[in-house]
């Protein structure tokens, strides 16, 4: 089975988020990052990987994010805030 990511993006803490899901979180992120295609995340500048989750399969990412979609921005905070208080960027932490 081959794993896949949900992750969380802001431009700032307590900023603009973006939901996304992925196969491949490390060039995924630096889409994102690059702003290879406009959209949401190119006009926000939501860059910042702040939270992410492992999951199984594409098919249960794509329910958690669908799940997290619908969330209260309260909720979405929390979760962010329980696992990275500080709202540091995560991505280089994955590069190693």
């Amino acid at each position: 089975m081959e794993q896949a990511y949900v992750y969380l993006l802001a431009n700032r803490r307590h900023g603009t988020l973006y939901a996304g899901v992925t196969s491949d979180l490390v060039r995924r992120v630096h889409q994102h990052r690059t702003s290879v295609t406009a959209g949401f995340s190119a006009r926000y500048r939501t860059t910042q990987l702040v939270w992410f989750e492992t999951t199984p399969s594409i098919l249960a990412a794509i329910a958690r994010e669908k799940q997290l979609k619908n969330w209260k921005r309260a909720w979405k905070v929390a979760l962010i805030e329980a696992a990275n208080p500080t709202w540091r960027d995560l991505y280089p932490r994955l590069l190693g």
